[in-house]
C-alpha cells in the first residue's frame, strides 16, 4: 500500500528544494515516491525509472490528468494541452542483460545509460554542450576507433547523435516527447515532456496556496502552524469559508 504523505512532509520538501538544483529537486521528490529505498540506490536509477516513479507520485498528489500550454512552431498558435498521465507512461523496457554496444563508422563504443547521480554530478557547472560531453564521457566506457582506443570528447558529432538516440531507444520513459497538431495550420512537430519541472511547478503552487492558507486561518483563530497543517484538507478549507462568510 502507498504511504500517505502530509502537508508538512510536502512542505518540508519543497521549503528544502528551493535552494536545489533540478537535479537535486528530482532526487526528493523520487525519494517521496520510493521512501524505503537509500539515498545511495535512488543515485543509481536511470532516468526513465526515475520519471516513471514521479509519474505515479504526481498521480497520487494532483491526480492522473496533465494540463498545459504550447505554441505552434510556425503560426505562432498558443495551443491548450490535456492529457493523461497514462498517456505518456512509456512500457516498462527490459533491463539489458549485457554490456551495451554501438558500431558506427569504424567507431565501436561500449556504454551504459545515464542515471541520476549522473545528472546531480553535471549540473553544478559548465554549459550545457560542456555538460553533454561530460555526462558522455561518464557513460561510455570504452570508445574505440578501427581499433585503438579514442577519447570521447573528440567523437564526431554524428556519433554522439546516434549514441543518444540509442540511450533514448534503451529508455524511453526518460524521453518523453508530445505528438502535437497545430488546429490552425496543421504543423505536426514533437514537444519534450519533462515530469521534474512540471511536478516541482505544481508542488510550489500547491505549498504557495497552502501558507496562505495557514496565514489566514493562524491571523483569524491564532493557531499554530503545525495544528493547522494536522487539520485535514477538507477541515481546513471548511473553516476558511467560514471566516469568508
Amino acid at each position: 500500500m502507498d504511504r500517505v504523505l502530509t502537508a508538512s512532509q510536502l512542505l518540508e520538501v519543497w521549503e528544502q528544494g528551493r535552494a536545489r538544483t533540478p537535479a537535486q529537486r528530482a532526487r526528493a521528490l523520487l525519494a517521496l515516491a520510493q521512501p524505503a529505498v537509500p539515498a545511495a540506490e535512488l543515485a543509481g536509477f536511470g532516468i526513465g525509472r526515475r520519471d516513471r516513479e514521479l509519474l505515479g507520485l504526481r498521480e497520487r498528489l494532483f491526480g492522473p490528468r496533465l494540463t498545459g500550454a504550447a505554441q505552434c512552431p510556425d503560426c505562432g498558435l498558443d495551443i491548450e494541452l490535456d492529457f493523461a498521465v497514462a498517456d505518456i507512461r512509456a512500457p516498462e523496457a527490459t533491463p539489458p542483460e549485457s554490456a551495451l554496444t554501438l558500431a558506427d563508422a569504424g567507431y565501436e563504443l561500449r556504454f551504459r545509460l545515464p542515471t541520476c547521480g549522473d545528472l546531480e554530478a553535471l549540473e553544478l557547472g559548465g554549459d550545457p554542450a560542456g555538460r553533454k560531453t561530460a555526462l558522455l564521457e561518464r557513460c561510455v566506457t570504452e570508445a574505440r576507433w578501427h581499433g585503438e582506443i579514442a577519447p570521447v570528447h573528440a567523437l564526431p558529432a554524428s556519433l554522439t547523435t546516434a549514441l543518444t538516440g540509442r540511450m533514448a531507444d534503451l529508455d524511453p520513459q526518460g524521453d518523453i516527447r508530445l505528438a502535437l497538431t497545430c488546429p490552425r495550420c496543421a504543423r505536426q512537430w514533437q514537444a519534450p515532456f519533462d515530469i521534474v519541472s512540471y511536478l516541482w511547478s505544481e508542488l510550489q503552487a500547491w505549498a504557495l496556496d497552502l501558507l496562505r492558507d495557514i496565514h489566514e486561518l493562524a491571523r483569524a483563530y491564532g493557531w499554530r502552524e503545525a495544528d493547522i497543517l494536522n487539520l485535514s484538507a477538507w477541515r481546513r478549507q471548511a473553516y476558511l469559508e467560514m471566516i469568508r462568510q
